[in-house]
């Protein structure tokens, strides 16, 4: 097994290696000049004077700009970029005194640039979708890296471990008939089971990873809820997870905004990721049915993508890529993301335009906040990763801005921040409640949606 990991790892990084390359020959060009140049001004100019012109050479305004060291070219460019046509005082003076057609070359050259124009126009798109994509390789790459390096640093235990769990399975009455037990550099381990029961008996996977953690010295496992459910007469692989050393809860207070029949926010809160917790906020632009779909979009493909092996940073890149070839009519979402590690107690949080995630700890409450643009607006966009080592009985707070806006005084982190030092550490439905309370405190109505998520971390004993 230690063999085909070594093989498959290198496999992988060889895989990297050609997306990354293929990415970097795509990219050299991507800050190349996308507006118009010399040759489109000139020719607009030549086809005007094929236009207009014909045999008359009195003015010799085409020829004239030929010339490398022509500087009418770039001002001509300017004007109409600035005014979006052309007008005569934009016209040399000599052209305005001797050319007899100058309504005729000055509307002809207007069309002629404004044609250039709108085949610019395609072609920045095509290059923008063409830099997305390759934007994606690039994130690819780096995932493909980072499963690589995961793979050579998982460590087979089945030679230490196979024999005892195969005789406390049998003690059960199942047959272990071939079994993968892994162990991960942050110590998490996972085993893959063939197993399958003696005489007419069935067991959950819930019960067979009891016994699993009884073989393995008393530790927590579980069956993630993506393997088989069932331990039958047939034999069938199922996989096992260790749960780490940390279990969290969680609790949400919603309000929408009022008139509207569905709020534009929305959020997750997923165990599906093995020994990880996904926490996602997203706010839709505006409100109603159009911003739900729109928030509701975000959350879920940053789910999805987080449980396939993305990790966070490239996870919220691809959801804004894929926000940006949707098209030109953009519905832009903030996205509020926050990734626990169950074995270390470490939190990432990423942010897209959410506002601040507030930490109440021991030693107070602690704002990570970092301003960017909603998903979906600017390519090349670069999530800021913000670390922070979780504690027992540490809760986390994330809100969407209609929340923070309402909250009483002009510094709504700074009010905000003192409130929840004064409150209560309770359950994490509580305190959601009390925040969004506190927030609604003197509104008549609420004047947008207000969505609160909280969750709770606790030692496991």
């Amino acid at each position: 097994m230690a063999d085909v990991n070594v093989y498959t790892a290198r496999r992988l990084n060889e895989m990297a290696q050609s997306l990354g390359l293929l990415a970097r020959s795509c990219m050299d060009a991507a800050g190349q000049e996308r507006g118009l140049t010399r040759e489109d001004a000139l020719a607009a100019m030549q086809m005007a004077g094929a236009m207009v012109c014909g045999d008359c050479s009195k003015c010799n305004l085409y020829r004239d700009n030929e010339k490398e060291d022509s500087y009418y070219l770039y001002y001509l460019l300017r004007a109409f970029e600035q005014k979006g046509h052309v007008e005569y005082e934009d016209m040399p003076r000599f052209f305005l005194e001797t050319c007899r057609n100058k309504e005729d070359y000055v509307g002809q050259l207007n069309r002629n640039l404004g044609r250039a124009t709108m085949n610019l126009e395609w072609k920045n798109r095509f290059l923008e979708s063409r830099d997305t994509v390759m934007v994606q390789f690039r994130e690819l790459a780096l995932i493909l890296e980072e499963f690589a390096a995961q793979m050579e640093a998982a460590k087979d235990i089945t030679g230490l471990r196979g024999e005892v769990v195969k005789r406390v399975f049998r003690a059960n009455h199942m047959v272990v008939e071939n079994m993968l037990l892994l162990e991960y550099g942050n110590h998490h381990r996972e085993a893959y089971l063939t197993v399958r029961t003696t005489g007419n008996r069935c067991m959950t996977a819930k019960e067979a990873a009891e016994i699993l953690g009884h073989a393995l010295g008393g530790t927590e496992w579980y069956a993630p809820r993506d393997t088989r459910a069932l331990v039958t007469r047939q034999a069938a692989t199922i996989r096992f997870s260790e749960a780490g050393s940390y279990r969290m809860g969680y609790g949400v207070a919603r309000l929408g905004k009022q008139g509207e029949p569905v709020s534009g926010d929305n959020y997750i809160y997923s165990g599906n990721t093995p020994g990880q917790i996904v926490m996602s906020l997203s706010d839709g632009m505006g409100s109603g049915e159009l911003a739900f779909q729109e928030s509701e979009q975000v959350v879920e493909l940053t789910r999805q993508l987080l449980e396939t092996g993305f990790s966070s940073r490239a996870a919220l890149k691809m959801v804004n890529t894929i926000l940006l070839l949707h098209g030109t009519q953009q519905h832009p979402a903030t996205l509020d993301l926050a990734c626990v590690d169950l074995y270390t107690g470490v939190l990432e949080a990423m942010k897209l335009g959410a506002v601040a995630t507030f930490i109440v700890g021991r030693d107070g409450v602690e704002l990570l906040e970092a301003g960017e643009v909603p998903a979906g607006v600017v390519n090349q966009v670069e999530p800021l990763l913000l670390s922070r080592k979780l504690w027992d009985d540490d809760r986390i707070v994330m809100m969407t801005d209609g929340v923070l806006d309402a909250c009483p005084g002009e510094d709504k982190e700074a009010g905000m921040k003192e409130y929840m030092e004064s409150m209560p550490v309770k359950s994490p439905q509580d305190m959601a409640e009390r925040i969004l309370r506190f927030a609604c405190y003197g509104s008549i109505a609420a004047r947008d949606d207000m969505t609160v998520l909280v969750a709770g971390i606790w030692k496991r004993g």
